[in-house]
């Protein structure tokens, strides 16, 4: 039992080191990891140099400075191609991205936060950065949005405590009641949008994506600068892209449509009670 408590102890602390390089710190000196981790000298350098002899650090010969090395990029990559939403959604969102010049992203909500599986950034909308892997909030992103339509309001305020609705700028949602009253829009239009409520000058719409048991899984969003999204002109062209996107991802996930409705592909769903055509998702959720 104690090797066991040892042993656990061990991949804590390895752990809390690789954790410190995902916050904002690409390179870092041993004193920093120290700081950071609140782990004796020695144990960090032991540390350190177990996780280079590993590839999961490395350290600059010149600087002497820690990065990330290349076995963490392995283990993600793994990790992501192994997930069902990534799978259905990868070629979908690429194309997506290709065919709208705007970025294309896929996210699924862990715990109190949004969790990039993936982006695409079109010719309108390039990035520096890869999304993937990234965490947002929730309530300030079209994608979060989204991801909060599965709980209700009473679940909501348990996730997010109203001192975590935090505003980043000043068109942020940072109270619960206007969150509700959002999350109502949404649901009842069937996409999302967010207009320079996470970073100034950005913006973008929103859809979610359903499993075989109906439940919201991911969302999906079109994403770029405001004067390429230019809601003001391509509200409809662009919500109605992410919803077809969607649904389509819905669909290879296993979503059959509502209870009492099949879904039969683009061109609209059919009612099996007498076979007249239904309303499409877009149809259906809009005002």
């Amino acid at each position: 039992m104690a090797s066991d408590q040892g042993n656990n102890q061990s991949v804590e602390r390895a752990l809390s080191v690789l954790q410190t390089f995902v916050t904002g710190h690409p390179e870092l000196r041993v004193s920093d990891v120290v700081r950071l981790t609140g782990l004796g000298t020695s144990t960090t350098s032991r540390l350190l140099t177990t996780l280079e002899s590993l590839d999961f650090v490395e350290r600059d010969r010149v600087s002497g400075l820690y990065r990330l090395g290349m076995a963490p990029i392995t283990l993600g990559g793994v990790a992501v191609n192994n997930h069902p939403v990534h799978r259905e959604t990868r070629q979908l969102a690429q194309e997506l991205s290709a065919r709208l010049g705007l970025g294309a992203n896929v996210a699924v909500r862990r715990g109190a936060a949004l969790f990039y599986l993936l982006n695409f950034e079109g010719r309108l909308a390039p990035r520096s950065t890869v999304l993937t892997g990234q965490r947002k909030p929730l309530h300030a992103t079209g994608l979060g949005k989204c991801l909060l339509l599965s709980l209700d309001g009473a679940e909501r305020r348990a996730l997010l405590p109203g001192e975590s609705l935090h505003g980043y700028t000043p068109h942020t949602i940072t109270s619960h009641e206007r969150l509700d009253a959002e999350l109502a829009t949404v649901r009842q239009r069937g996409y999302a949008m967010e207009i320079e409520e996470l970073a100034h000058g950005r913006s973008c719409v929103a859809a979610p994506i359903r499993d075989r048991s109906g439940e919201i899984v991911a969302a999906i969003s079109i994403s770029g600068p405001l004067s390429a999204v230019a809601l003001d002109r391509r509200e409809e062209e662009l919500s109605r892209a992410v919803i077809e996107a969607a649904d389509s991802i819905s669909i290879g996930l296993g979503y059959a449509g509502p209870a009492g409705v099949t879904f039969v592909g683009p061109g609209g769903d059919v009612d099996p009670v007498n076979g007249e055509s239904a309303p499409t998702a877009l149809e259906r959720t809009r005002p």
